[in-house]
């Protein structure tokens, strides 16, 4: 469960897609990022743009400042200095880093052969299945709030009818009582 909780921590979402950034697969499979992309491009064949893709600068310093603050969280310090920043960089010399959709994490599978980066693999995917079921979940349940929410509505101008229906009746009644107890005129009966 660790594991997947380490794993979760790593993925994030760019371009609308969850992803896993290069250096982060590489350090879970415990290998050199710089080898983990040699692989790759020894295989780029089997790694089409929607499997694979490089962050543009915008969206590197976007994920930078994000770890950052994740970190700082994790630690208690709110306080980023400078150093810091120049360490969360530096994860990632000179290239900016390389994301890896669902299906590319499981290409991966493909080319690194080793014991630890099949276990690995295999734990990625049960996280990215973990959390495509979280969102599911969500989801579900943001379209019962919704459901609520329209049901809400209708009862708010059901009740503002029978509000209506309500007074008009105590205007109409208080009308009666007003009649019955008026200065009658003309004739008056001795009872």
């Amino acid at each position: 469960m660790q594991i997947i909780k380490s794993i979760e921590s790593r993925i994030y979402v760019i371009r609308g897609e969850r992803v896993m950034l290069d250096f982060d697969l590489a350090s879970l499979y415990e290998v050199e990022t710089k080898v983990l992309n040699q692989a790759v491009k020894r295989n780029i064949q089997r790694f089409p743009e929607d499997f694979m893709f490089q962050l543009t600068s915008f969206e590197w310093s976007d994920v930078s400042i994000r770890n950052e603050k994740i970190d700082s969280s994790r630690t208690g310090n709110t306080n980023l200095n400078r150093s810091q920043i120049v360490t969360g960089s530096q994860k990632h010399r000179g290239n900016l880093p390389y994301a890896f959709t669902e299906q590319g994490v499981a290409m991966l599978s493909g080319i690194l052969k080793s014991e630890k980066a099949i276990n690995m693999n295999i734990a990625i995917m049960r996280t990215f299945v973990a959390v495509r079921k979280i969102l599911l979940k969500q989801s579900n349940i943001n379209e019962q709030l919704k459901e609520i929410k329209e049901r809400i509505g209708e009862h708010d101008v059901q009740l503002n009818e029978l509000y209506d229906a309500m007074e008009n009746l105590i205007d109409e009644k208080i009308a009666q009582l007003k009649w019955k107890d008026r200065e009658r005129i003309g004739f008056k009966l001795k009872e």
